[in-house]
C-alpha cells in the first residue's frame, strides 16, 4: 500500500504530506484548491511529463516522494532485477526532484531511469484519472481489457502470435526486396562475382596490413634507425675507449682489488656485475637488430605494393581486413543465390507459408484464450454494473475475427451493453452517456483489481456525471474494492465521502502575497462538517449537518453490514 505521499513546491502546495490508511481514503475540497495536483505528484513521482510551470512561483525545485509497504514477490523480483536495494519489511521508496532542464529519479536512494521507475510503479499502483473513462469509447481499450484480465495464461500465447507476425513481416519484406527480373538478376550476379574474385584472388589475412605497416615504418625510416641505434651501439660497447662497456670493465676491475678488506665492497661488486652483465645483453641485441635492418629495395617494393593493394580494398569493402573478408563471404552466399535464384525465392515462399500457418495457428490458440475469458469477464461484469445501480442491464463482450491479422492476434473485441429492457446490445460507445461510462469504468477496475496483486487503486472524480442513488451504490463499490485493496479517492459526492474509512480535506487560503494549498486529515467531526458543505454549500445550517450525519451514519451501517 501507499503509506505517505510527500510534495514540495508544486503548484499552490508549498509542502505537504499525507499519510494514507488502508481502506477506503477520501480528498474532499473545493474545486481550485488543488485536488488534482496531488494525483498528479503522484504521475510525476512516477515518472509522468514534468513541465517547468508545475514548479511553484519562486521556486528552484519541486519534490515528491511516495513510500509503499508491499510483500508482494513480484516487486522484491523486479527491485532484484534491476540490482537496486531492497528496505526492510518490503518497505519501497520512490522519489524525483524536479528542476528545468534536470530530473532525478531515485529508488531506495538509488538513481533510476524514468522507464525503470514506470516498469515498477506497474506493480504497485494503478491509478485511474478524471477522464480515462473516455477511452472506452476506443475498441482498442477493449481488447486491452480483455488481454488484462486473461492473466498469466495469455502471455505465452500472446508473445508467439508478436513473434510469428514479426517473422511473416520480416519474409514478405525479404520476398518483396530480393524480387528480380532477369536482366536485374544478371547485373547482380556480374557484380557478385567480380567482387568475390577480387578478394579471394588478393588472398587476405585477418592482421596482415597491421603486419606490413609496422614493416614498412621500419623499412622507410631504417637509416635513421641504423645512424641512431649505431651511435648507441658505439657508446654503451667495448669497441671505443670511451664506451660504456670499456668504463665499466675498468671500474669492476678497481673495485675488485679493494674488496678483500670491507665485506660491503662485495655487495657493490655483484651490483657492478650485474650492470655490466646487463649492458653485454642490450649491445647484443643491438648488434642482432642493425644486423636485421639490412634489408634489399625490392623488399620494400613489395611491402608498399602489398600494403597499397590492402587499403585500395579497405577502401571499397571495408574498414579493416576482417570486414573485407565479411564483405567477401557476403558476396559468396549472394552470388550462390543468384546461381539457384528460382530454388532460393522458392525457399523463401515456402517458409513464409509455413510461418503464416503456425501464425494462424497461434492466432487461434490466442482467440480461444479471449472468447473463455471474455464470457467469464461478461458474468462479472454484469455483476458489478448491477450494482452500480445498472438497474437492468445486458452485457457481452463479442470477440470476432477482424479483416487481418495483427501482431495481437486476429481478434477484433468489442464491449456491447443494453442498459433499457427490450433494447438489443449496442457498442457501448454508441448509447452509453458519461456517467455510465464513469460506471463501466469503476466496475472494470474493481474487478480487474480483484486478479491481480496490485496494492493501491487511485481513483480521480470518478464520481463523473453521476448523483443520487447511483452515487450511493458506486460508493458502496468504493466500500467493497476498499475491503482488499487500498483506495485512494477524490471526489465532489457526499454519498462517497460519508464512506470514507480516512478523510482529508484539502483547502486554499491566500494572504497578499501567496496562496497557498493545506492538506489534514480530519476527525469524524470535521468529516461532518465537511459532508455538510458538499450537501449545503458554504453556510453550513443545521439541517445540512443533520443530513450530514445521517449519511455517514447509513454508511458505517453499510460497512458493519458487509
Amino acid at each position: 500500500m501507499l503509506q505517505s505521499l510527500h510534495v514540495k513546491n508544486l503548484a499552490l502546495i508549498a509542502e505537504a504530506e499525507i499519510e494514507f490508511e488502508r481502506g477506503l481514503n477520501i480528498l474532499t475540497g473545493e474545486t481550485g484548491a488543488g485536488k488534482s495536483v496531488l494525483i498528479g505528484s503522484v504521475n510525476l513521482a512516477l515518472g509522468g511529463k514534468f513541465d517547468k510551470d508545475m514548479l511553484r512561483r519562486g521556486a528552484e525545485y519541486g519534490l515528491v516522494e511516495l513510500v509503499f509497504q508491499t510483500e508482494d514477490p513480484k516487486v522484491s523480483a523486479k527491485l532484484a532485477e534491476m540490482d537496486l536495494p531492497q528496505e526492510e519489511e518490503g518497505t519501497v521508496i520512490i522519489s524525483r526532484r524536479l528542476q528545468t532542464g534536470r530530473n532525478t529519479c531515485k529508488v531506495n536512494g538509488e538513481t533510476v531511469t524514468a522507464r525503470q521507475v514506470k516498469e515498477l510503479a506497474e506493480l504497485l499502483i494503478d491509478i485511474h484519472g478524471q477522464h480515462e473513462h473516455q477511452s472506452l469509447l476506443h475498441k482498442k481499450k477493449h481488447m486491452e481489457i480483455l488481454d488484462a484480465y486473461c492473466g498469466e495464461d495469455f502471455l505465452r500465447p500472446a508473445e508467439e502470435v508478436r513473434r510469428l507476425y514479426g517473422e511473416c513481416r520480416e519474409l514478405r519484406r525479404r520476398i518483396e526486396e530480393e524480387s528480380l527480373d532477369e536482366e536485374a538478376k544478371a547485373r547482380e550476379q556480374a557484380m557478385a562475382e567480380y567482387e568475390c574474385r577480387e578478394i579471394e584472388e588478393a588472398r587476405l589475412t585477418a592482421g596482415e596490413d597491421e603486419e606490413l605497416e609496422q614493416r614498412y615504418r621500419k623499412m622507410s625510416n631504417g637509416r635513421k634507425i641504423t645512424e641512431n641505434l649505431g651511435e648507441c651501439y658505439q657508446y654503451t660497447g667495448n669497441d671505443s675507449s670511451e664506451g660504456a662497456g670499456n668504463s665499466l670493465s675498468r671500474a669492476l676491475r678497481a673495485l675488485r682489488t679493494v674488496t678483500a678488506y670491507d665485506p660491503a665492497l662485495s655487495q657493490m661488486e655483484e651490483q657492478l656485475q650485474e650492470i655490466e652483465g646487463l649492458l653485454s645483453d642490450f649491445n647484443r641485441e643491438a648488434s642482432e637488430y642493425l644486423e636485421d635492418c639490412e634489408f634489399e629495395e625490392e623488399d620494400f617494393r613489395q611491402v608498399e605494393d602489398r600494403l597499397n593493394e590492402l587499403n585500395r580494398l579497405k577502401g571499397k569493402y571495408g574498414k579493416t581486413l576482417e570486414e573485407v573478408l565479411q564483405y567477401g563471404e557476403k558476396c559468396r552466399r549472394t552470388l550462390e543465390k543468384l546461381q539457384d535464384y528460382d530454388g532460393y525465392m522458392n525457399g523463401l515462399k515456402a517458409e513464409l507459408a509455413r510461418k503464416e500457418e503456425a501464425l494462424l495457428k497461434a492466432c487461434e490458440k490466442l482467440s480461444e484464450i479471449r472468447r473463455r475469458n471474455g464470457a467469464e469477464l461478461t458474468i462479472r461484469l454484469t455483476e458489478a454494473l448491477v450494482n452500480l445501480n445498472f438497474l437492468s442491464v445486458d452485457f457481452e463482450i463479442e470477440v470476432r475475427p477482424g479483416q487481418a491479422v495483427t501482431e495481437k492476434g486476429y481478434d477484433d473485441v468489442e464491449f456491447l451493453i443494453s442498459t433499457n429492457p427490450g433494447e438489443s446490445l449496442k457498442p457501448l460507445a454508441q448509447v452509453a452517456s458519461g456517467g455510465e461510462l464513469s460506471r463501466v469504468m469503476l466496475a472494470i477496475k474493481t474487478v480487474l483489481a480483484e486478479k491481480d496483486s496490485i496494492d493501491t487503486l487511485i481513483f480521480d472524480e470518478i464520481d463523473a456525471g453521476i448523483s443520487g442513488r447511483t452515487a450511493w451504490k458506486v460508493s458502496e463499490q468504493l466500500d467493497t474494492a476498499a475491503r482488499a485493496h487500498q483506495v485512494i479517492c477524490i471526489t465532489h459526492l457526499p454519498q462517497i465521502a460519508a464512506m470514507a474509512d480516512a478523510h482529508f480535506v484539502i483547502e486554499k487560503s491566500s494572504t497578499e502575497d501567496a496562496t497557498i494549498t493545506d492538506i489534514c486529515r480530519t476527525g469524524e467531526e470535521g468529516s461532518l462538517r465537511e459532508l455538510a458543505r458538499l450537501l449545503g454549500g458554504d453556510t453550513l445550517t443545521e439541517a445540512a449537518l443533520t443530513n450530514a450525519r445521517e449519511m455517514r451514519e447509513m454508511a458505517l451501517a453499510h460497512k458493519e453490514k458487509v
